[in-house]
């Protein structure tokens, strides 16, 4: 099995939302082989509690405008790694400190990547 191409949509569109907010490290994840409650993984990077708080909002917006929206939403408030749980695909924002010390890519490197949009991957929004 692989991620439907309804969380292939959804991730596209978080990252370049993502993008819009200079969030950084963007890499994506199918999951599905591994998860059953989940399709995909999104990661992005901020360089501090505001830039992650500032790609959050630009991805719900992005999200919304699909009709999609969180079914759990985690660390808001401390704006050091929120989690925007949308069902089949699941976006973890890290702070740059929090996504080095717990390095979400090594325990999903067996998983294959979902290719970004070029706009996303080359920086040029």
């Amino acid at each position: 099995m692989t991620a439907t191409d309804r969380a292939v949509e959804l991730v596209h569109a978080a990252a370049r939302a993502a993008a819009d907010k200079l969030a950084t490290d963007l890499l994506a994840f199918d999951v599905s082989e591994q998860l059953v409650i989940t399709d995909a993984f999104l990661l992005a990077s901020g360089s501090n509690d505001r830039q992650v708080r500032a790609v959050v909002d630009e991805i719900e917006d992005a999200l919304r405008e699909l009709g999609a929206k969180p079914v759990q939403r985690e660390g808001e408030r401390d704006g050091r790694w929120v989690l925007l749980d949308y069902g089949e695909v699941v976006v973890h924002v890290q702070h740059e400190e929090e996504r080095q010390f717990y390095a979400l890519e090594r325990l999903w490197r067996d998983c294959p990547t979902i290719p970004l949009p070029a706009d996303v991957v080359s920086g040029e929004r």
